[in-house]
């Protein structure tokens, strides 16, 4: 696996939450041996023993349950753990969600843009279920959200002890923490800010923008300062992410501009797409590279 990525020219890579535990000893050889060097790491990586399909929700640091909880502090630490001896530099997470057992406001948000495709960003009557939506997330959000802080700082400074900083990395799903109006909220109280940083994910926030919910370059314009990496994918016309560079909507000359040395940039792509994809993609982003 990791010399097929070599092969295609890449010098560093990232583990993902869809590396099974059997992979290790071939990954650890392959890194001792210098095929190639991993930059960051995804929680959780490796997975949980007798899990093996990507999963990285598995376990959430946002979960009211006592053994989910201590389910997903292990498993991290697990991952840092890992991160540190592939010398990574940074663990990518997701930081759980929001749970409501009835009367889910996406459901409404999601009936509407089904019978309504086009531009919602623009639609009135969908930005007013959109602020309904918005107001019902955050009344139920703080205990969700006060549980995320706390295992987070449970964590930092296992991490920074093995030189590894966290990356929150901003998500798809409406429901999903952080909301994307709260990542400075979070680095910033935590005891050691520099332990941590915005993960960027391009297509996650082509698809928000699409949603209305956020303008990407204003995102990243208020994150500027927290930024450590980038997840580079793109979303097509059907709303599917994770698509070759230049195949879809999501403007990358535009997000290249917040790109700066010590940033790493990642290709997330499908498992679908084709080896010319790839290729293509590298060679694009490297054209932007060049161009800064």
């Amino acid at each position: 696996m990791l010399k097929e990525i070599a092969d295609l020219g890449f010098s560093h890579v990232e583990l993902s939450h869809g590396i099974r535990i059997t992979l290790v000893p071939g990954i650890l050889k392959a890194v001792e041996e210098g095929v190639i060097k991993v930059g960051s790491t995804h929680n959780f990586c490796p997975l949980p023993t007798g899990i093996t399909q990507a999963a990285p929700n598995l376990f959430e640091p946002s979960a009211e349950d006592r053994k989910e909880h201590d389910q997903w502090l292990r498993q991290t630490k697990r991952s840092i753990d890992f991160g540190a001896q592939m010398n990574a530099r940074v663990l990518v997470m997701h930081l759980g969600s929001v749970q409501f057992l009835i009367g889910n406001p996406v459901n409404k948000l999601d009936a509407y843009a089904e019978t309504h495709p086009g531009v919602l960003a623009d639609d009135p009557k969908y930005q007013k279920l959109l602020e309904q939506a918005l107001k019902k997330l955050r009344n139920r959000m703080p205990p969700y959200w006060e549980r995320v802080k706390l295992s987070i700082e449970k964590v930092r400074a296992y991490a920074a002890e093995r030189g590894v900083a966290l990356g929150f990395e901003n998500r798809e799903k409406f429901e999903e923490l952080p909301l994307d109006g709260d990542f400075d909220d979070l680095i910033s109280h935590l005891a050691q800010p520099n332990t941590a940083g915005y993960w960027h994910d391009a297509g996650h926030a082509e698809i928000k923008e699409r949603m209305g919910l956020l303008k990407q370059r204003e995102h990243l314009e208020k994150y500027a300062s927290r930024l450590i990496g980038f997840h580079l994918h793109d979303v097509n016309e059907q709303g599917h992410d994770h698509q070759p560079i230049g195949d879809g909507s999501v403007d990358f000359k535009m997000i290249s501009s917040f790109w700066r040395p010590h940033h790493l940039l990642v290709l997330e792509l499908s498992p679908r797409v084709s080896v010319d994809g790839v290729k293509r993609s590298k060679l694009q982003i490297e054209a932007l590279l060049k161009s800064l």
